[in-house]
């Protein structure tokens, strides 16, 4: 299974894919303000490539519960590599050398985004989200979220294709923590390997999330456990906070199991 992000190509099975991230965000919920100025981002950025990032996840807009939107023009200021749900933003990114679109609006109606991807060939990260961040918490239901997200990913892939945006630039994010009780969140780890059945690589979000419960500074142990929890079930993507202690784990959690 390959996946494909502008000149590169992934392919899967190999070793775990750690995406790390930087928020050059005043207001994201682990570590709003602290990369905002450019050196500061950039030094942080090296930083997570020595530790083992092979992707970066560059966001300029909080996605935490009630974070306000961010308008095209700031959010433009603050990035230009990409975490993205505005299509201004990512055609922007992209003519930067952004080569993936991490995109947690996937659910949209207009197809858009889905067409600046075709065109520019960079990757698309298809996440599932109940609601947007300013409700997505509000109560969230489902009769069964491993179904609903289940039947979400293969209408996207669907509707995705009908755009012009093939297969092997997608890859898929249950959104853990968008729109989902403490308990959605463990069903969806608890039962990932669902997913795999689409053959396009699953990417896990769970560092640091509130779900973990305790203080956001208290979170490294249990994110890593998702982590672990994640790949085992297989998961390709790892987007973490903390990727030096992630990648010993997961270095030595695939070395045990001959990976």
């Amino acid at each position: 299974m390959n996946w494909q992000t502008g000149d590169i190509t992934w392919q899967f099975p190999r070793r775990t894919l750690l995406m790390g991230i930087v928020n050059v965000t005043p207001d994201s919920f682990s570590d709003g303000g602290k990369f905002i100025d450019a050196d500061a981002a950039a030094a942080h950025a090296l930083q997570l490539a020595d530790d083992g990032a092979e992707l970066l996840d560059i966001g300029g807009e909080s996605t935490r519960p009630g974070a306000p939107p961010v308008d095209v023009a700031e959010e433009l200021r603050r990035v230009i590599p990409i975490d993205t749900q505005n299509p201004a933003v990512a055609q922007a990114a992209t003519a930067a050398g952004a080569r993936v679109i991490n995109d947690i609006a996937a659910h949209r109606t207009n197809d858009m985004m889905w067409r600046v991807a075709a065109q520019t060939g960079a990757g698309y990260i298809a996440m599932h989200m109940k609601g947007t961040p300013q409700t997505m918490q509000n109560a969230p239901e489902y009769e069964d979220v491993v179904t609903t997200v289940e039947a979400f990913f293969a209408e996207r892939l669907e509707t995705m294709a009908a755009t012009g945006l093939p297969a092997e630039q997608v890859a898929l994010d249950p959104g853990i923590g968008f729109g989902k009780t403490a308990g959605h969140n463990l069903a969806l780890l608890a039962r990932l390997t669902r997913f795999t059945r689409f053959q396009r690589p699953l990417m896990v979000g769970a560092s640091r999330k509130s779900f973990l419960g305790g203080k956001v500074t208290e979170r490294l142990g249990s994110s890593i456990a998702c982590a672990c929890r994640a790949v085992a079930a297989g998961a390709g993507i790892v987007r973490v906070h903390d990727v030096r202690e992630t990648a010993q784990a997961l270095r030595t959690w695939e070395a045990i199991n001959g990976a």
